[in-house]
């Protein structure tokens, strides 16, 4: 993907916070992001290993302004599952 970022940002929701202990994390990545380069930027930024990734794409709602039909964007998020031993840092 060269210079577009892949990690958007790491959620914090109580959906994330269920999986912290299991050594699981929820991240907002790009649309058109894979598995793979997924990987390879979280063990970058993070300096951890990553067993494995499940992505999903929650769609977008839609939404009414002013008498205007619309819709919010669909959104891309990866549970990121870490070695046993290893975690992520919040700050």
């Amino acid at each position: 993907m060269g210079t577009q970022i892949i990690i958007k940002a790491l959620l914090q929701t109580e959906k994330s916070s269920a999986y912290g202990g299991k050594g699981k994390y929820l991240f907002l990545v790009a649309n058109s992001a894979n598995k793979i380069q997924i990987k390879k930027a979280v063990e970058q930024a993070y300096k951890v290993k990553v067993k494995c990734v499940n992505t999903f794409v929650s769609i977008g709602k839609l939404k009414r302004v002013r008498h205007q039909l619309g819709r919010t964007t669909d959104t891309k998020k990866a549970v990121v599952t870490l070695v046993s031993g290893q975690k992520i840092e919040i700050k």
